[in-house]
């Protein structure tokens, strides 16, 4: 059932966001659904979280060289690709803020899916999943001082940021982590594992439905917003897997592993930064419409990477297996 999922995935979340937009459409007073949002972002972090191996933190780090790749891509190229493609949004502080949040923060759930179907390295992106979880909530908010400056600190305040953070994030991770403890000691902690390891798919369709069903009513204020922000996305769509993939050539990874960096750098973190932007005073509905419309691009990407980036090195591999 999860590897049903799992492959189904894509079309389950456009599912999902095309369930909402015709409820919000249907039915009178969507906009209640937001209050259900956070919740739902709870539970979903959490089974996403319990998917990431947190007490291997540190354990399967001899892969220093992907490793490396993988830092110096997310966060070092990629910022200055988002900082030169942002140039291209409406003047617009929040609209600004919501395309660095959301592009500046690397995957760690579902790139293991489409990394694994386009033929890259799953095992080392996964054991690097922890690193980058807290690489990306250390440094978000120092390149957002940095990329906005005095408008960060009006948009970001350190209150609701902090309480969001905790509540949201850091709770959810540290029982996913209490949860693994006990799944590894414990027949039973197993069982309540392995339910939960069903629910990562259908938490995302959950949580998408309940954005876009609360936002669609109000979606006409941020129209503008959004449409600014779709040819930023596009573009990083285009150019990043490409960025990944030479970063990866630079430090002598094999094709497999190099594919691994391409999909990382390629793939953000949209969902898991959701909770912290609607922490930002008049979030919505600018906030969740720039994301979402991240989320979408996203997903047709993702069906475009799992057929082109396989063929990312393919000439090596088969002389590696001529020669084997």
């Amino acid at each position: 059932m999860r590897d049903i999922l799992e492959r189904q995935q894509v079309w389950i979340y456009f599912a999902a966001v095309a369930l909402a937009a015709i409820a919000a459409n249907a039915v009178p007073g969507t906009t209640a659904l937001e209050s259900a949002i956070n919740p739902a972002l709870a539970f979903m972090l959490f089974v996403t979280f319990l998917q990431v191996p947190l007490p291997e933190i540190g354990k399967d780090f001899r892969e220093t060289r992907f490793l490396g790749a993988l830092l110096v891509s997310n966060f070092i190229a990629v910022p200055i690709l988002v900082l030169l493609l942002s140039q291209l949004a409406i003047d617009d502080a929040l609209l600004r803020l919501g395309i660095l949040m959301v592009l500046l923060t690397p995957c760690i759930d579902y790139v293991i899916t489409f990394a694994h179907l386009g033929r890259a390295d799953t095992r080392l992106l996964l054991s690097s999943t922890p690193v980058l979880l807290l690489v990306q909530m250390v440094l978000l908010p120092i390149y957002l001082g940095l990329f906005l400056g005095g408008e960060a600190a009006d948009l970001v305040r350190i209150g609701p940021f902090v309480h969001a953070f905790v509540w949201l994030i850091a709770g959810p991770l540290i029982c996913a982590g209490a949860v693994q403890v006990w799944a590894a000691r414990h027949t039973a902690g197993q069982r309540v594992s392995d339910v939960f390891g069903l629910l990562p798919v259908p938490a995302t369709a959950v949580v998408l439905f309940l954005v876009v069903a609360a936002t669609v009513p109000v979606l006409g204020a941020a129209s503008r917003h959004a449409l600014s922000a779709l040819p930023v996305y596009v573009a990083f769509a285009v150019i990043a897997p490409f960025i990944g993939w030479g970063v990866a050539r630079a430090f002598g990874l094999r094709p497999a592993a190099g594919r691994a960096v391409s999909f990382s750098t390629a793939t953000r973190n949209s969902l898991v930064v959701l909770p912290l932007a609607l922490a930002v005073p008049g979030a919505i509905p600018v906030l969740p419409a720039v994301i979402v419309t991240q989320t979408l691009v996203e997903l047709i990407a993702e069906l475009i990477y799992i057929r082109v980036l396989p063929c990312l090195g393919r000439a090596g591999e088969e002389i590696e297996v001529r020669t084997a």
